[in-house]
């Protein structure tokens, strides 16, 4: 069944891009002379490592809204569409807002043959995620689409289905982004009790912003931990907001709740499918950290503890640090000076090593100062007389021979000097070989 008849369908005006004219080409120049790629490079990669972290069970997202018009469906699509572009897994969108909802057509639907009440009776534990796709409809990125109707007005969807479909399905699909109905339906209510994480759609107006408060302190009224796995989107519908986007979010964020804004975009307000390469680069950026945000709230239960682990990262001393996208190295504490190894061998001996007093981190007691101490003294000559004759004469690049014991003749020798001995023994007896033969010319 067609979405639109045909002649709306053919009717529909072009797609606007999200940015102006002047406010890309205004972009483009700082890019070619102000820009810092390493700073935008690694917000991308912050935002990518948290979207793709693995899951251990399919991971379920109920985003809701105190009204219509807050941009609930929008903010659905987005990270369903988000989800799908960065993660390797299967992802699924499903419509549980069966009152002529705007999922699929946020999705770029065209017509719909099954819905979650048709699923729901022909759904088997035995099924594989091959058989599941033959019901459900491809939308961009990857991902699948289940709508909530086939476009009747007055269809239901009641709490016995919600919950066999989101149980057959959760093992299938890693990532399961659910489009419930506004607070306070039933459907609603046990989709935001049910998931890992939950996100509510807020208009960015002072009654929105008050009205959001009242829900989010009934949604901690039922359990604590449900706070600090919720996300509030601040959407805003025009260009021109008067909201203090900083005063809100610390009104909202009250209990553990994280507030992030959507800004005004162009390309979505103008309503039909969404194109992400036509959205505004701000709206791109706000949607990839609103993305990231919830998966990692939907991963950790207690995700101010995750956050202080990736800060305080330490790699290992000797090793350099290795970047983790998200996380912040620290390196090791300098090894104290006073504290170094003792010197072995001759300096040992030279300047003895004082015991130092344990001072705190980062404090050095300073150093006693010491007169010059004069050279070690030089080793004392053997022990026994001197050695006579000039066979002992010590010569800088000739071996000395060893000194002759006290009372023993010394060898007659030549007038002429003796050919160098070889070693360290005895000296040799005269060379009385003829200068023909390569003895000494006397």
């Amino acid at each position: 069944m067609p979405l639109l008849p045909p002649e709306l369908a053919d009717g529909q005006p072009r797609p606007r891009r999200g940015d102006p004219a002047a406010r890309r080409a205004g972009r483009a120049l700082r890019r070619v002379f102000a820009s810092s790629p390493a700073a935008e490079t690694a917000a991308v990669t912050q935002a990518a490592h948290a979207i793709q972290q693995p899951v251990a069970t399919g991971r379920q997202i109920a985003v809701s809204s105190i009204r219509g018009g807050a941009g609930k469906s929008t903010v659905a699509a987005l990270l369903a569409l988000t989800y799908a572009h960065y993660r390797s897994d299967p992802v699924l969108a499903v419509e549980a807002d069966p009152a002529l909802g705007t999922l699929p057509h946020r999705l770029g639907a065209r017509e719909v043959r099954w819905s979650g009440s048709d699923l729901a009776q022909i759904v088997d534990p035995a099924m594989l995620i091959t058989d599941l796709t033959g019901y459900l409809l491809p939308f961009a990125g990857g991902g699948w689409l289940l709508p909530g109707s086939q476009g009747a007005i007055g269809t239901r969807l009641d709490l016995d289905t919600y919950r066999i479909v989101m149980t057959s399905l959760r093992r299938h699909f890693a990532t399961t982004v659910v489009d419930c109905e506004t607070l306070p339906a039933e459907v609603a209510r046990t989709a935001l009790v049910t998931t890992q994480a939950r996100v509510v759609a807020t208009p960015a107006t002072p009654e929105g912003v008050a009205a959001t408060r009242a829900v989010l302190d009934w949604v901690g009224g039922l359990h604590s931990g449900l706070l600090p796995t919720t996300v509030v989107v601040l959407t805003h519908t025009s260009p021109d907001s008067a909201l203090d986007v900083r005063r809100a979010a610390e009104h909202l964020g009250a209990g553990g709740a994280a507030v992030l804004p959507l800004p005004y975009d162009r390309h979505l307000a103008a309503g039909g499918a969404i194109r992400t390469e036509l959205l505004g680069e701000r709206t791109r950026e706000a949607a990839a950290r609103i993305a990231a945000e919830v998966m990692d709230r939907a991963v950790s239960r207690e995700p101010g503890r995750r956050q202080q682990q990736r800060q305080t990262t330490v790699h290992p001393p000797g090793q350099p640090p290795v970047y983790v996208p998200g996380q912040a190295t620290v390196s090791p504490p300098p090894q104290d000076p006073q504290r170094a190894p003792a010197p072995t061998g001759p300096q040992a001996h030279a300047q003895p090593q004082q015991p130092q007093p344990p001072s705190a981190p980062g404090y050095h007691p300073p150093q006693a100062q010491h007169p010059p101490q004069a050279p070690p003294p030089a080793p004392a000559p053997p022990q026994g007389p001197p050695p006579q004759g000039p066979a002992t004469q010590q010569m800088p690049t000739m071996p000395v021979a060893p000194p002759q014991a006290a009372g023993t003749p010394q060898a007659a020798r030549p007038p002429q000097a003796a050919r160098p001995t070889e070693g360290l023994g005895a000296p040799t007896a005269p060379d009385q070989r003829s200068p023909f033969d390569g003895g000494p010319v006397h």
